[in-house]
């Protein structure tokens, strides 16, 4: 029987043959090939640990958010403080020492604050 009748071919013209041990090399390289496409053919199928994972990357993400938030008030409630008086009475006191500072300005106020009620109160 004949190569060709065996199932067998034969090399083509020019083309060196392979011995067996070579032909198992590579057929160990082709599996080995397939075995990691295979892989990641399932890993990419795989919804639930897709989902996961991005479900893992948001948690991250709004963690970074809230830590940046949190800083934010923080420098905010700082500069309030700086601003704020500490009590009622200093705001008293800051607010005397305005009028002192501006008399004029604060007497106009005033003088206009009470036309307007003396004008709502005769009005009625």
């Amino acid at each position: 029987m004949s190569a060709a009748e065996q199932g067998r071919t034969t090399p083509a013209a020019g083309e060196p043959t392979r011995d067996p041990e070579q032909i198992r090399e590579e057929i160990e390289e082709t599996r080995a090939e397939m075995g990691e496409t295979v892989s990641e053919v399932a890993a990419k199928t795989d919804v639930k640990k897709q989902a996961q994972a991005k479900a893992d990357e948001l948690k991250e993400q709004a963690g970074a958010k809230a830590q940046e938030a949190k800083a934010k008030a923080q420098e905010l409630s700082g500069k309030a403080k700086e601003i704020a008086p500490d009590s009622a009475g200093e705001g008293v006191q800051q607010a005397q020492r305005v009028a002192r500072e501006n008399p004029v300005p604060v007497a106009l106020a005033g003088a206009f604050l009470a036309g307007l009620v003396l004008g709502r109160l005769t009005s009625r």
